[in-house]
């Protein structure tokens, strides 16, 4: 069973957050839409990782993700 999304934006972004030391890298790998009906959500994942990295779910700030794009 399949629920249309309710954006064209997704409302989420999905990262793959790993250690470097202390660091924490956070890399974007996808990204999340709710369901029209608020029970649930489809995301596409553009790749999976496999250095046993956390996965993050995000919502998307609208002022951080132009910004992101700019560069």
């Amino acid at each position: 069973m399949t629920y249309p999304i309710t954006a064209s934006r997704p409302t989420h972004r999905i990262y793959a957050v790993s250690r470097s030391g202390k660091q924490k890298i956070w890399r974007a790998i996808g990204a999340l839409w709710p369901h029209h009906d608020g029970k649930g959500f489809s995301h596409k994942l553009d790749c999976l990782p496999l250095n046993g990295a956390e996965i993050a779910i995000r919502q998307i700030d609208a002022d951080i993700d132009a910004s992101e794009g700019a560069q």
